[in-house]
């Protein structure tokens, strides 16, 4: 598998670390402990598109996100995780 690092360019999985799920949110401040158990210990293992954080250790050390079908392999999109955090931020500002 290949990775079309925004900022590099194609590159091979063995210069990146897979750090996970890209869909978890933290817990608010106020949150129960219930919350945090669920954030910290409980995740989903989906067949099929997913987005995963995953870290360019071998290259340029950006964050990035990765759409990925996790049956195939196959990557539809990779993104600087930035441009995605900085875009839900003005998506939910409006």
């Amino acid at each position: 598998m290949r990775l079309n690092c925004p900022c590099c360019g194609p590159r091979g999985l063995e210069e990146f670390t897979y750090r996970g799920d890209a869909t978890v949110r933290r817990p608010a401040v106020n949150a129960t402990a219930s919350d945090w158990v669920d954030y910290v210990y409980l995740r989903d293992n989906p067949a099929g598109w997913h987005r995963e954080l995953w870290y360019h250790a071998a290259g340029c050390h950006a964050w990035l996100v990765v759409t990925r079908d996790t049956r195939t392999h196959e990557i539809a999109d990779v993104a600087r995780a930035v441009d995605i955090a900085c875009h839900d931020r003005k998506s939910a500002a409006s």
